[in-house]
């Protein structure tokens, strides 16, 4: 299997000869290539989007709905094969990876709604004779920048928010999982998008983003992935002057306080951390516990992850599959090997699983100490810190130390309490007993190191328009 890129509206194997190679993240083995693209097919990719701008701006918010909502549904109707072909190149469990499947058709028809109501406002003048309007246009063609962790949900609100705002869409999708993506794109070619308004490219990252965020037809690029990266991106975009979205890596925190319930916030640490094999930007990595309930949750919440089925994505009944890439198994296993260094207890896993496929155990590390990596990079696995704290304030202050941002999580049953989380957290997203992130009405960002702007809810559609202030006086 060879994947193809998309561009000006036909599907093509790119004008060169580089190729990247698809592993099957259980076996570690080839199952395919993907077509890498080069400066020809990136010069291709601009003009037809500056093309399809131009006739795409112009159709209603009324059609632009239909034709998203017959996206939609086409998404769902093969939701099945998507979901397949995100385990097979990116590892997580089929029942997840149908999710992901079901979640881009949610994000997708909520974009078609909410397009049709992105609406000005009429300011009232000063004088009689003369009247003030606040237009939202479209920003104009969209470079857009996703990741290999949820290859469909972060490419299609990347995708939808654009199409919805009237924009076209250049997007360089995951090399490593390509056939997911695909299926996305035929879905919008198929309902019945103008030709040049989408286009999808893979190939290296860095010669894809320093061309298309230098060219003039781009004006606004969309990016999802590690700070490093993030930094250097924005530095390209603030040196264009263009405008851009930001999501970029977390560490987020996890508090339970002494008044909470302490098995629930086991069972939902448990489902949240080892999510994706803890391959999630907001996944909770440091496990702020009060010490009252530190042995009752450390308990509960290492039983649960010593019982999770680990596996291929693809066999009923796991639970957990492996990690991405090998060099994802390197880095977990050093997170573990220098915390160990640094004194700390490792209470379940901690080690790899097997010598096929790059699988690893749910890793649980207490009594972590603030030098030890873990406490201050994103491990981005799953493997997670549980530390005692001597009440709120303790725990506050640890959630906020790092530059991290994005998510965070927190358990009391106590309203002064939770108010105060959700005052006191420094978090672009704050889920206090339950999780609440990422759904299509409601944004997801972060700010400090986490990046800047927003994806899903009103937030991440007006990130696609411009306001025009029209004043005109009568006579």
């Amino acid at each position: 299997m060879t994947a193809s890129l998309f561009i000006d509206g036909a599907w093509t194997a790119g004008s060169g000869s580089r190729r990247g190679t698809v592993l099957d993240p259980a076996t570690g083995l080839a199952t395919g290539e993907v077509a890498f693209a080069e400066v020809a097919d990136l010069e291709r990719a601009l003009a037809a989007a500056e093309r399809g701008f131009a006739v795409w701006k112009k159709v209603s918010a009324y059609e632009r709905s239909a034709i998203l909502r017959r996206a939609a549904a086409l998404v769902r109707e093969r939701a099945e094969i998507i979901a397949a072909a995100i385990t097979a190149e990116q590892g997580k469990p089929l029942a997840e990876a149908r999710m992901e499947a079901l979640a881009a058709v949610e994000h997708i028809e909520w974009n078609a709604e909410e397009g049709r109501r992105a609406y000005g406002r009429l300011i009232p003048a000063r004088a009689p004779e003369v009247t003030q309007l606040v237009k939202k246009e479209p920003v104009g063609p969209v470079a857009a920048f996703s990741p290999w962790n949820f290859p469909v949900n972060q490419l299609v609100r990347k995708i939808a928010s654009a199409l919805a705002a009237g924009c076209s869409i250049i997007a360089k999708a995951p090399e490593e999982t390509p056939t997911s993506a695909i299926e996305l794109v035929r879905c919008f070619e198929e309902a019945g998008v103008p030709t040049g308004v989408v286009n999808l490219l893979f190939g290296v990252p860095a010669e894809i983003s320093e061309h298309l965020i230098a060219s003039p037809v781009i004006q606004k690029v969309s990016f999802t992935g590690s700070v490093p990266v993030g930094r250097h991106l924005a530095a390209l975009v603030a040196r264009h002057l263009k405008r851009s979205t930001m999501e970029l890596g977390g560490h987020a925190p996890f508090i339970v306080t002494a008044k909470a319930d302490v098995a629930g916030a086991a069972t939902l640490a448990a489902v949240t951390k080892f999510r994706n094999a803890g391959q999630v930007c907001a996944s909770p990595t440091r496990f702020l516990v009060d010490e009252a309930v530190f042995e009752a949750f450390i308990d509960g919440f290492s039983s649960r992850a010593s019982a999770l089925n680990v596996g291929p994505g693809a066999t009923a009944g796991t639970q957990m599959g492996p990690l991405a890439h090998a060099r994802r198994v390197e880095a977990i296993d050093a997170f573990v090997q220098d915390a160990r260094k640094h004194g700390a207890r490792v209470v379940t896993g901690g080690e790899r699983l097997g010598n096929q496929g790059f699988f690893y155990a749910p890793t649980l590390l207490a009594d972590v100490p603030l030098g030890a990596r873990i406490m201050n990079e994103e491990p981005f696995g799953p493997i997670a810190v549980v530390n005692r704290v001597a009440g709120l304030d303790a725990a506050l202050a640890e959630a906020n130390r790092l530059p991290y941002a994005l998510g965070a999580y927190a358990f009391t049953r106590d309203l002064e309490e939770a108010e105060r989380i959700g005052d006191e957290l420094e978090a672009g997203t704050i889920s206090i007993n339950h999780f609440g992130h990422a759904m299509a009405e409601v944004p997801f960002g972060g700010f400090k190191d986490s990046g800047f702007g927003a994806e899903g809810g009103t937030e991440g559609l007006q990130a696609y328009l411009r306001d025009k202030f029209v004043t005109r006086r009568r006579g």
